[in-house]
């Protein structure tokens, strides 16, 4: 058992969209990713997906609505829903999703990531 700081972690992320590990409890992790531009339409049909922004902001695009998402907020992604977060600018993200979750959810494409590192 280690704190974990989430300044120095996000220091170790130099691409967008590639979550890392961070911790792990009760079958999920908590994964850090920094995000700039736009992800793409996706859902996850098992899986909620929590998005805690650290430091920036974001808007979550739904097909009904945007939310903006800002520091010190989260989203929860209810499983089944199709969403694509946006960053105009940089942003930190922390993650809390089960461990068998994956980043492109029900679409597979460059930005899929299988095997996360750990940081």
């Amino acid at each position: 058992m280690e704190k974990v700081n989430t300044d120095q972690k996000l220091t170790l992320i130099n691409n967008y969209w590639d979550p890392k590990i961070v911790g792990e409890l009760n079958d999920q992790y908590v994964k850090l990713v920094k995000f700039k531009g736009e992800f793409i339409w996706h859902k996850h049909d098992n899986e909620d997906e929590m998005f805690f922004v650290i430091k920036g902001s974001f808007k979550m695009e739904l097909r009904d609505r945007i939310i903006d998402i800002n520091e010190n907020e989260f989203i929860i992604v209810p499983k089944g829903v199709e969403h694509k977060p946006i960053a105009d600018e940089e942003v930190s993200v922390m993650l809390f999703e089960p461990a068998a979750t994956l980043n492109t959810g029900d679409k597979i494409n460059e930005l899929t990531r299988i095997n996360l590192e750990r940081i």
